[in-house]
């Protein structure tokens, strides 16, 4: 079940709008079990600015090595520092103690959110 407060990308990360500039960013529990079980977190810096579609993390699994993308510009704000010693949480609690990164949102969203229904009805065409 996907938790309904979230927006989501088709390229599988969740958005959580915390307040009207800042968003926290992870990848949805179908992206984590595509990966497999991840290994390592390559984390940006706070105070990194990035542009929309930026890639500032990457995940490296078992599986492959994948990227995470920005939806919008904006200014790294907090990573979950957690990541660099436990890279499981993202398999293990992907929409709360799994969150990557959070930005202030400086630009408009480049990327098309989805709803959760609008999310899972394009997973559902994956499969």
């Amino acid at each position: 079940m996907l938790p309904k407060e979230l927006s989501y990308t088709r390229e599988h990360e969740w958005l959580k709008v915390s307040d009207e500039n800042m968003v926290i960013i992870g990848i949805t529990d179908y992206a984590q079990e595509e990966l497999g079980d991840i290994t390592f977190v390559e984390l940006p810096e706070v105070g990194q600015v990035i542009s929309g579609g930026d890639s500032p993390v990457t995940l490296e699994s078992v599986k492959a090595v994948s990227s995470v993308y920005s939806p919008a510009a904006g200014e790294i704000i907090e990573v979950n520092s957690r990541l660099d010693d436990e890279p499981e949480l993202i398999n293990e609690s992907p929409y709360t103690d799994g969150w990557i990164f959070k930005i202030r949102i400086t630009g408009a969203m480049i990327t098309p959110l989805l709803s959760p229904g609008e999310y899972q009805e394009f997973i559902d065409s994956l499969d």
